[in-house]
């Protein structure tokens, strides 16, 4: 498990630093978004065990202003996608396992109205309940 505080993501070089120190990411490292979804679908071995890592970000309600909380979203989620599948992005099988990948924005004061209010958008799936807010990429828009 890979615990981050929501207070050190608030800023893109931010994220993408504490990202790249944590997970190991590359040298060759491009710290921009699109670069992170290939790095985050990339993790080697030593950071995954081979089956897979959870991200925890703690006090997340402290993103809840953030302009990056959608886009932040929507990268972790497009990095575990390409993680969690066996095929690569043309559908040509590849030469590893799938890498089990989940992001947790825990929060002391829960409003999960008012969350997924911040990262709705199209792109997206966004369930929520009174204890959680599910995000996955929205299949019709991705994988279609």
């Amino acid at each position: 498990m890979y615990n981050f505080q929501a207070r050190d993501l608030r800023r893109a070089d931010d994220i993408f630093r504490l990202f790249a120190d944590e997970f190991r990411f590359p040298n060759y490292f491009g710290r921009n978004w699109d670069a992170m979804v290939d790095c985050l679908d990339d993790l080697c071995v030593e950071v995954t065990g081979g089956v897979g890592v959870v991200g925890v970000i703690h006090e997340a309600e402290s993103l809840m202003d953030s302009d990056l909380l959608r886009l932040f979203v929507s990268v972790l989620c497009q990095g575990a996608a390409r993680a969690n599948s066996d095929v690569d992005l043309d559908g040509d099988p590849l030469d590893r396992p799938a890498i089990s990948q989940h992001f947790v924005f825990l929060m002391t004061d829960f409003d999960a109205l008012g969350f997924a209010g911040k990262i709705d958008h199209p792109d997206l799936t966004v369930v929520e309940d009174e204890e959680f807010v599910t995000v996955t990429l929205n299949p019709d828009v991705w994988f279609s």
